[in-house]
């Protein structure tokens, strides 16, 4: 089974509140909660990637990143290589492009939302990095 390699956005606004949407019902572990990106493009970097998905999902542009976690899971039936990204400034407002349920979430709050499993330790790295 191929590895599907995901970049990872963990968006703070001014408030240090973290920017969550929830999967659609049909998708891989769909109604869950989870930290905006997408799969990582043949030809693309992380970070194109994360810009790329973010734009695409939610009308914004990263301005500025840093590398958090990289997180491997295997589900069973997919296998996944999260490259995630703590964003601090990006341009634009975010919107739901996509039609799906979005929150500005308090990390004291994060553990309210259920997640995949494979964003358990983003919530612990999230947790530790802005307390």
């Amino acid at each position: 089974m191929a590895e599907v390699h995901v970049a990872v956005g963990v968006i703070l606004d001014r408030d240090q509140r973290i920017l969550l949407t929830r999967r659609a019902d049909k998708a891989h572990q769909g109604g869950l909660w989870e930290f905006p990106g997408g799969k990582v493009e043949a030809g693309e970097d992380v970070l194109q990637a994360l810009d790329r998905e973010l734009r695409e999902e939610l009308a914004i542009s990263v301005a500025h990143s840093a590398p958090l976690i990289a997180v491997r899971h295997d589900y069973g039936d997919k296998a996944v290589l999260l490259d995630v990204h703590l964003v601090r400034r990006f341009s634009g407002e975010p919107k739901a492009l996509e039609g799906q349920p979005m929150a500005w979430v308090a990390v004291a709050d994060l553990p309210d939302y259920d997640f995949p499993a494979a964003n358990v330790p983003i919530v612990e790295a999230v947790t530790a990095a802005l307390q």
